[in-house]
């Protein structure tokens, strides 16, 4: 599958933080990997790939999502964002959230320590979240986080 194909089964579109906190709050047992991340951000970037491998184990477990917040400026959603998804196959949904959303009213919502540094990766599950992390997950922490939150049967 082409990365332009597996672009369009995804979700890519600006939201406000009302619109997006309802998707974490969700009672639906679906485990919610949540990283804020930006194409302008070298931590953020370097920890991409080891989503995307992450995501490609467990796309296909009815209990699992992962998401992206890209934490770039709205109007670069078709040019700068696009381009980055595009050109490192991000098989996720990414949402940008919109300028009525200031960062200091939303960002004590997902944590109340998270100073605003970025990659910052949230796990979330029934509308409770399980994990915070501000700065670089690896790859191998966030398997265990997954394997240690995602009910396996």
């Amino acid at each position: 599958m082409s990365a332009k194909a597996q672009s369009s089964q995804n979700t890519l579109k600006t939201v406000d933080f009302n619109e997006f906190q309802k998707i974490l709050q969700k009672n639906d047992d679906i485990l919610y990997v949540v990283n804020f991340w930006a194409t302008w951000c070298k931590p953020c970037i370097e920890e991409i790939p080891g989503f995307m491998e992450v995501n490609s184990m467990y796309k296909d477990n009815p209990n699992f999502k992962m998401i992206l917040v890209s934490m770039d400026h709205p109007k670069s959603i078709n040019s700068r964002v696009k381009k980055f998804i595009q050109k490192n196959n991000m098989d996720v949904d990414v949402y940008v959230l919109d300028e009525k959303s200031p960062f200091t009213e939303w960002m004590p919502k997902i944590d109340e320590a998270w100073m605003g540094a970025i990659p910052a990766t949230v796990l979330y599950k029934n509308g409770k979240k399980l994990f915070f992390k501000q700065f670089q997950v690896t790859q191998y922490e966030l398997e265990d986080l997954i394997i240690d939150n995602l009910d396996v049967d």
